[in-house]
């Protein structure tokens, strides 16, 4: 018999008919010649035999009653459920763009039990028999899920202020399928073994998307191997620290003797330094600096920009070189590596660290959405939604941040997703020197991404690479970051060329959406469905029912 798959309406669905397997039960039939007397035998023997098999199996039963119990709690898992919003773990996705580490192709990818298990080309169809449901997501395009490297989730402490619950909803609305969350602005700040377990446990049943767990490097632990050596292997993919003071009391900034302790003990472990690189100049003291530009205005931006200039980035990755050099072949520190976050800086900070790599030093770095998409031309007085550090710089740097993108100097895209309540931006006032710092952005990296680089040319692999397979490679997540056989089935489906404005009836999953710097935009690249580890999570603004996402510890 033939039995239709029950179709994903989304993006269109092709159903494909499959065989199925028939159970029949069958039994004795007695015929009517054999008279009422052969009957009544048959059914005494029946009686006698059920009578005797209830008396062989009454001691039996609480043992099957167990089995049965430990079968249905171990066997029937909640992931194809409560976790997914498909009733099936085993099915094909069809797709005229998947992005693939060897290009864009048009074909069918497998997944089962969470993972991908085949690849097949268009041109490979023919006599190729698709066993599982399917769903054809016709010419929207399928990529690996993003992984955003650098999210502030502010739980546990500052749930008030984003929150796992949150976050991970919004994460999973714009395609991100995996989250490092960053050290500070929960309270406390991440940074024991001790905190760890706070952050970890505040996760449990709250996330809807994978999320991994950044420490943080500060002097009362900098110089505690042992300490850092526990906090490691509690999970930690690795640490985070500042060059500048962070704004988070418990989480004060370093010294470049503390970054290269840290980097010691992380190259036992191949982890990454992540540094925040702005360091205080001798001619700014940015602590008071309110008072020092008493006689600027503290609405104007180019106030706040005075006060951050590029000078701060290049000092600090000028110390940062002193030490870096350690983590070549043969150094003190191979094995580990520094990742620069938040670059803002296109000028003499970029050059430097192309110099340090051509060199052979362990080094990446960064940039965000919101360097690529603003100019500090544009950015009104009073508008603190634009506050961040390092703040977003004029439109000759911009032009450049997009050079080295593209060119390869720069070599991934976080969010730096920084969240806060609305009172904290002070927006009455619109004082950008007292003003809460921090872009909120979580749920529109990819259309944003894509919107504005469409300009120079963006192409879907780069996508994948700036978004998935570099950053996955940075937290150390072997199974994730392309869509590969044997990897984990994270999955982001978008349409490219939808467009939708960002305003107050967009559904937005971000706790504060009127603190983002994105509203009242129009952008284009619409997210229809998000998968985590083959688990459909979100699609048209639906979620799963339960958070099933896991929290991802190193080993």
């Amino acid at each position: 018999m033939l039995d239709w798959p029950i179709s994903i309406g989304v993006g269109g669905s092709r159903q494909i008919p499959r065989r199925s397997s028939t159970i029949c039960i069958s039994g004795s039939l007695t015929r009517e010649e054999g008279g009422a007397m052969v009957k009544e035998e048959e059914e005494e023997k029946k009686k006698s035999f059920f009578e005797l098999q209830k008396w062989r199996l009454s001691p039996l039963l609480p043992v099957l009653a167990s089995i049965l119990y430990l079968y249905v709690k171990y066997s029937f898992k909640p992931a194809q459920t409560a976790c997914s919003l498909l009733p099936h773990s085993h099915y094909w996705i069809l797709s005229k763009q998947i992005v693939t580490p060897k290009g864009v192709i048009s074909g069918a990818v497998e997944i089962k039990g969470g993972k991908f298990t085949h690849l097949v080309s268009e041109r490979d169809w023919p006599g190729y028999v698709f066993s599982g449901e399917v769903i054809d997501f016709g010419h929207a395009v399928i990529m690996p899920g993003l992984i955003d490297v650098h999210a502030h989730l502010d739980d546990p402490g500052r749930a008030e202020w984003e929150g796992f619950p949150s976050g991970t909803r919004a994460a999973a609305a714009g395609g991100i399928t995996t989250l490092i969350d960053m050290p500070l602005n929960s309270d406390p700040s991440t940074v024991s073994e001790e905190t760890l377990n706070l952050k970890i446990k505040a996760a449990e049943d709250n996330i809807y998307v994978d999320v991994g767990f950044w420490g943080g490097l500060v002097p009362e632990n900098a110089f505690n191997a042992t300490a850092l050596e526990g906090f490691l292997r509690a999970g930690v993919l690795g640490l985070k620290s500042f060059m500048c003071p962070s704004g988070i009391n418990d989480f004060p900034m370093t010294n470049i003797s503390h970054i290269k302790e840290g980097l010691l003990v992380l190259a036992k472990f191949k982890r990454p330094l992540l540094v925040h690189a702005e360091i205080q100049l001798e001619i700014t003291d940015y602590s008071d600096a309110e008072h020092e530009n008493e006689t600027d205005n503290a609405q104007l931006y180019a106030t706040y920009l005075k006060i951050r200039p590029a000078s701060m980035e290049e000092g600090a990755i000028r110390e940062l070189l002193t030490v870096t050099k350690d983590t070549r072949i043969g150094g003190s520190a191979e094995g580990a590596h520094l990742h620069v976050v938040h670059l803002s800086d296109a000028g003499t900070s970029l050059n430097l660290l192309k110099e340090a790599k051509s060199n052979g030093d362990s080094i990446s770095v960064e940039t965000c959405p919101h360097y690529l998409a603003f100019s500090a031309e544009e950015i009104p007085n009073g508008d603190t939604r634009f506050k961040c550090s390092p703040p977003i710089r004029d439109s000759a740097n911009k032009e450049k941040l997009w050079d080295a993108l593209m060119g390869g100097d720069i070599d991934m895209l976080s969010s730096d997703h920084s969240p806060t309540v609305p009172e904290l931006k002070l927006f009455e006032e619109g004082d950008f020197l007292k003003a809460w710092g921090g872009i909120s952005s979580l749920q529109f990296v990819l259309p944003v991404t894509w919107s504005f680089g469409r300009k120079y040319g963006v192409t879907l692999e780069q996508m994948a690479s700036w978004w998935s397979e570099r950053p996955a490679k940075l937290a150390g997540q072997d199974l994730k970051g392309s869509i590969t056989v044997g990897n984990y089935a994270d999955i982001v489906a978008w349409e490219p060329d939808s467009e939708f404005d960002l305003n107050a009836s967009y559904p937005i999953h971000m706790k504060h959406p009127g603190i983002s710097a994105y509203m009242g935009r129009r952008l284009s690249g619409k997210v229809l469905a998000t998968f985590v580890r083959g688990n459909l999570v979100y699609r048209d603004g639906k979620y799963a029912p339960t958070a099933c996402g896991n929290t991802l510890l190193a080993k």
